[in-house]
């Protein structure tokens, strides 16, 4: 790639910038801002051009990263009319990633922290008004206190942009779209999303962001959600991890070989959706405009983790229009729910909510598959049993096949299914019979 020579010192911004990158190293946040800011000063090199030289280049990740803020920011500096963009999400058990990493506290992000600095570099000097709206989802260690007592630290004209709500404190609700939530130990994430949403479109949000409470997903890329609701008139824009363009460190060892099993049950159900290209339906990176919205949140059908198909089969119905976008996602794994509550707990919900939204929003679905999903999963411990082995038949297809019945149907996936639980009960028998 050829550079002019006022970019002279773009290569050696590439062979300097960092192979690792720790979401609870705040040092590591700093350089990165800092390296985007001095490719941001590359004004005759595109980003195309940065893209391009990652690739050939082999960069580091810090400079890949880096390189999607440029991308992020350039977006945001040419929006030419104000819009005010509110980001959600909830927290359960985030007292440790709230907190800065220490010796008692390793994994530890400053999370809360690292966002609102993460917004307001993205920001500065564009026509887009943040605010924040973070929404403690029944935590049982205080994750709404412990964010109030942060957020003292900032001045008024920060603290005014950041809200920390209780899903607690606004139920039980007799009207809106919480009024079937009884409590919020029957919420998991979704009940939280869905109240934070509620109050940015009461704070007057052109559109809504959601993401995560930990630092897995930057914030600077919020201009990549944006672009294609200002300029393309997207109503719903969902991020993407399995894009080609994407940045994706992802720690799968968490899941066992089984997880295509689970992938294809769940593509099957849902092929409404993935047949339209959306693949990861639960990339914690959307983007929903305000008219979209008002018009999911009249009837929520589920208010657990499988919200994310909820909104999107809604959507789908009310034909608005969709688009994806690729971007970059560190795992943060350690502190993550779905592994304090159990990954075939998170997976059980997911599928179960997959097949009551399609039912509700009147979205075809796989019935067959339903129907196996509902006779033969009692619980998260029927998952568990095909996590870590993997039928013949999905043992050499690619992700792209996965949810097509033709590769392993219905019927295949019940009969392996119960192979899983007569081995189960073939061991247990074996198991009493021994000598204690």
């Amino acid at each position: 790639m050829a550079l002019h020579t006022s970019t002279g010192n773009f290569l050696n911004l590439l062979n300097s910038s960092h192979q690792h990158f720790d979401l609870t190293d705040h040092s590591h946040q700093r350089r990165l801002l800092f390296l985007a800011d001095e490719l941001l000063k590359l004004t005759s090199v595109s980003v195309a051009q940065l893209q391009q030289a990652a690739t050939v280049h082999n960069a580091p990740i810090e400079f890949r990263l880096a390189v999607k803020l440029v991308e992020s920011r350039r977006m945001l500096t040419r929006l030419t009319e104000p819009v005010n963009v509110a980001v959600v999400y909830a927290m359960w058990g985030e007292h440790n990633r709230l907190l800065p990493k220490s010796a008692t506290n390793l994994n530890g992000e400053d999370a809360l922290r690292v966002k609102i600095e993460q917004l307001q570099w993205i920001t500065k000097g564009t026509n887009v008004n943040w605010q924040l709206i973070a929404v403690d989802d029944g935590c049982p260690h205080g994750s709404a206190q412990l964010a109030r007592e942060i957020l003292q630290e900032y001045p008024s004209s920060v603290s005014v942009r950041v809200e920390i709500l209780e899903l607690a404190a606004a139920l039980p609700a007799q009207s809106g779209p919480l009024r079937n939530l009884e409590s919020a130990d029957d919420s998991r994430k979704g009940g939280a999303i869905i109240l934070g949403c509620e109050r940015a479109l009461e704070r007057h949000a052109d559109a809504v962001i959601y993401t995560d409470a930990d630092s897995s997903v930057h914030l600077g890329q919020i201009g990549l959600l944006l672009a294609p609701y200002v300029h393309e008139g997207a109503e719903v824009v969902l991020g993407n991890r399995k894009d080609p363009l994407s940045i994706l460190v992802k720690q799968e060892a968490r899941w066992g070989v089984g997880i295509k099993s689970l992938r294809h049950m769940q593509r099957m159900i849902g092929h409404a959706i993935f047949e339209q290209g959306i693949k990861d339906t639960q990339a914690a990176f959307k983007l929903y405009s305000r008219k979209a919205l008002e018009s999911i949140l009249q009837a929520p059908t589920v208010y657990d983790f499988s919200f994310d198909t909820d909104w999107i089969f809604a959507a789908m119905a009310e034909e608005y229009t969709f688009t994806t976008v690729p971007f970059a996602f560190i795992d943060s794994a350690a502190e993550s729910a779905s592994i304090v509550q159990g990954p075939m707990t998170t997976w059980y919900v997911l599928l179960d909510g997959l097949i009551k939204s399609a039912q509700a929003r009147g979205v075809e679905y796989n019935q067959e598959m339903a129907a196996v999903f509902y006779s033969e999963i009692e619980s998260h411990h029927d998952l568990e049993l095909i996590i870590d082995v993997l039928p013949p038949e999905l043992a050499h297809v690619d992700d792209k096949a996965l949810g097509d019945a033709s590769v392993m149907s219905p019927q295949a996936m019940r009969n392996w299914i119960l192979s899983a639980k007569a081995l189960e009960q073939k061991l247990e028998q074996m198991s009493a019979t021994l000598p204690s």
